[in-house]
């Protein structure tokens, strides 16, 4: 099923600047990519779009997060920038082609990869959904990114909507790496250091083990206003509080977390003689991380002013730990080449909330909690065999097929009491300020298992034409089956130019974490009079709850596709290249989690959520059928300058417009069913991505020295707010770094980012919360840090 990530050749389109010289390193070493089994094909052979990151451009941006360096890297992938998101503060959604975060497919050295147990709450891009944590696989240890820009389910399952990203590890078996980063933004702070080490181990004539150690320290950025607002209340006679006058205003925290990264991968295949080849990776992350939630003044009533007598910031500060391990053996049987593998991954996010307090406590209350623990977990067994046959045209017929079983589990664990009780000081609202711990009925242990069988098709009928077919059949114990296909094919028109073709049907099976996610949080919304931030305590109810059974919310179904894509590939002899790939991905019952239903709306809503603690109540549920339409340029040339050097030139361009073809709400919410899908998601759905997304980048090389410098291009995007909804303007930013061979050894780099200190558009006035949030919160696609500059020091042996 996955064996073609990992052992058989295939090059396609490149989107990058390193694109040209990932072909000429490692000795003209072929590169071996997503999309096909077949092998031996050239630079742009592929019947669908692939971009192809090598970990040297990765390097070159001088950004230390993979999926960050992704997005510069490759237009189509975005990581937009959030703050004040709970967890999505640690782990940030990131999406393929303007869809959801949960409709790309992540592998590993062409192995499924678990997802984040994280849920996506708050009002970031892809709320609702749950994605794979690229920040978990450290950039020491990658050798390159594959991005299949097409859909892929009936290739490698559930998720594969919007594409496929594949993460190939390192594989040298000698020498090794040491790099360090240093850097800071502009305004002093966000200050990183980051320390990898890379290193290949021969035990054998035919095996190594390649080992990767990263650590990652980075401080905070904070770009919050001063807070105008009275901090203490007023003195018996009305007089302000004297301490009004000294008070430090800056009092929020907006911006990126404080984050302590570690993490350990390796790689390794032992050869047995005639035997086939054993082979294995994995590894291990850690990280922790600190970020604000909204501050409580002192004259708040979530306040104890014995503990608090200036207010307080809670700080969301979770623990995040994933691991995984991959083994498997290939071997001959007869002309069958056969894998086999197991692959086991988890993930865990533990919730701990510090500078806090419950305020229904009084001054015996703890001032941080551990609110509970999130986690998921999936084993993969899988067994694909492969062929060829003699076929017409003195062609061969490639015959792939293979079986895959998988157990995908979720659990909650309660946080400590005190997180999450009511206690009787003061009428005071309960649980732990700034994320409210999961409580015992909220605790879930559920697992799901499903049957994948898939068969495909591969054959290059003549020196012009080639096709591939795949059909893929799966079943799955909760929600039933599912059978998805898919058409290819490539036809060189001349020596030149060459037409590419591809249909699909896919589908996304509802996450683990959809149907068992429950918990009651506290969210905030604006006053309409005052503007003031007002908790209320929201509801997530899931597949089991009787609260959705009462309301008579339908089970969730798996999200059903259907792609086209069209593209040209152009090759000329002095090496211009260009793709232009047109795409169209149509989804019907696209998984939403819903709008609040709140307890004042009807009595009957009051009673179903009587002693459930939650003031409202949202589900996750099939409501929604999309049309996702875009256009993917990519041009490369390089230009040999003579004594002076060599130049490789790049332009990435990458547009992408979701629409909303049908909304289907159930009817039976007395008249409620607008607010399960309100105008805000229809924004965060359809207008919250940048339609248009673009890099401009050049490599000059001249004797010890390269230089890079990217322009990258994002348009205008919407931000819908309980009020309006604001339309942010498009904004360029420059990055420029140039890396000196100090000898054959080390290499100094020293760069800037985002080098002329631009900002998005500032939040308007009648919306910024007293001027405290200046910027967006959310889907800001390159953040609202600013300049950074940096050193990198490498020394390779």
């Amino acid at each position: 099923m996955y064996k073609s990530l990992v052992s058989l050749a295939i090059v396609a389109s490149i989107s990058t600047p390193a694109a040209i010289a990932a072909e000429e390193s490692q000795n003209l070493e072929r590169i071996q990519v997503i999309g096909s089994r077949i092998a031996l094909r050239t630079a742009t052979d592929s019947a669908t779009p692939v971009d192809i990151i090598t970990s040297e451009q990765l390097e070159a941006t001088g950004i230390t997060e993979t999926a960050k360096a992704l997005q510069f890297a490759a237009p189509s992938y975005s990581f937009p920038f959030s703050s004040i998101t709970d967890g999505s503060d640690a782990v940030r959604p990131a999406s393929l082609r303007g869809m959801s975060p949960d409709h790309t497919l992540v592998l590993v050295n062409g192995k499924r990869r678990h997802g984040s147990a994280l849920v996506h709450l708050g009002g970031t891009l892809g709320k609702g959904a749950s994605n794979v944590d690229l920040n978990a696989i450290p950039m020491t240890s990658i050798k390159r990114i594959e991005i299949l820009r097409d859909g892929a389910s009936a290739l490698y399952g559930s998720d594969a909507i919007a594409g496929v990203i594949n993460v190939v590890l390192k594989d040298s078996a000698e020498g090794g790496s040491i790099a360090a980063h240093v850097g800071q933004t502009y305004e002093g702070d966000g200050e990183q250091v980051r320390l990898g080490i890379n290193q290949g181990f021969s035990f054998s004539d035919d095996g190594f083990v390649n080992v990767s150690l990263e650590a990652h320290q980075k401080n905070s950025t904070n770009r919050a206003g001063l807070d105008p607002r009275q901090q203490y209340p007023t003195l018996a006679d009305g007089s302000p509080d004297p301490r009004e006058a000294t008070f430090d205003r800056k009092n929020h925290h907006v911006g990126d977390s404080d984050v302590d990264n570690y993490g350990l991968f390796f790689n390794a295949q032992q050869g047995l003689d005639t035997q086939g080849k054993l082979y294995a990776f994995g590894g291990i992350t850690k990280r922790s991380s600190t970020s604000g939630a909204f501050y409580r003044r002192a004259l708040d009533s979530r306040n104890v002013t014995e503990v608090y007598p200036d207010g307080f910031l809670p700080q969301i500060s979770p623990e995040i730990i994933d691991y995984s391990l991959v083994t498997g053996y290939e071997f001959e049987l007869g002309q069958w080449e056969i894998d086999t593998s197991a692959g086991y991954g988890s993930n865990s996010f533990e919730y701990n909330v510090e500078n806090t307090i419950n305020a229904s406590l009084g001054p015996d209350s703890p001032t941080s909690f551990d609110a509970g623990t999130l986690s998921t977990s999936e084993l993969n067994l899988n067994l694909d065999a492969s062929n060829y046959y003699d076929f017409v045209n003195d062609s061969d017929l490639l015959v792939a097929m293979g079986v895959t079983w998988r157990e995908s589990g979720y659990q909650i664990e309660a946080g400590q009491e005190e997180s999450y009780i009511q206690g009787d000081y003061q009428d005071k609202s309960g649980g732990s300020q700034g994320f409210g711990g999961f409580t015992k009925e909220s605790e879930v242990d559920e697992s799901r298992t499903n049957l994948g069988l898939y068969i495909e098709l591969e054959n290059q009928l003549s020196d012009y034409f080639y096709w591939a077919a795949a059909v893929r059949y799966e079943d799955y114990a909760d929600f039933g089956s599912n059978t998805s296909w898919k058409l290819s094919g490539r036809y060189e028109l001349t020596d030149n130019l060459a037409l590419r073709l591809t249909t699909d049907t896919g589908f996304r099976a509802p996450s683990v974490q959809q149907l068992y996610f429950t918990n009651v949080s506290t969210f905030f919304d604006p006053d309409p009079i005052t503007g003031e931030f007002v908790p209320r305590e929201s509801g997530t109810f899931n597949q089991l709850s009787p609260v959705k059974a009462e309301l008579g919310i339908p089970d969730l179904k798996a999200e059903i596709s259907h792609s086209y894509s069209a593209g040209i590939v152009y090759t000329s002899e002095n090496g211009f290249v260009v793709t232009l790939d047109a795409y169209q991905i149509n989804v019907d019952d696209r998984i939403i989690l819903s709008g609040d239903i709140d307890k004042e709306s009807s009595a009957v809503i009051a009673s179903i959520l009587e002693g459930t603690n939650a003031d409202s109540a949202r589900f996750f549920m099939n409501a929604v059928d999309t049309q996702t339409q875009g256009v993917d340029l990519v041009v490369t040339q390089g230009i040999n300058l003579g004594e002076y050097g060599d130049l490789k030139a790049n332009l990435a361009y990458s547009y992408k417009e979701t629409e909303i073809e049908s909304i289907r709400l159930p009817s039976i919410l007395n008249g409620l069913e607008d607010q399960l899908f309100d105008r805000i998601e229809v924004i965060r759905m359809t207008e919250a991505n940048p339609k248009n997304t673009a890099n401009i980048g050049f490599t000059h090389h001249y004797d010890d020295f390269s230089t890079n410098l990217r322009f990258s291009y994002f348009s205008d995007y919407t931000v819908g707010y309980s009020s309006s909804e604001v339309q942010y303007d498009a904004r360029w930013t420059t990055d420029l770094s140039t890396r000196y061979q100090a000898t054959d050894n080390l290499a100094v780099t020293l760069g800037a980012q985002n080098l002329f200190d631009t900002y998005p558009e500032k939040r308007p006035e009648d919306n910024n919360f007293n001027g405290i949030f200046v910027y967006p919160l959310t889907n800001t696609p390159f953040g609202f840090n600013g300049g950074y500059y940096y050193l990198d020091l490498r020394y390779t042996y």
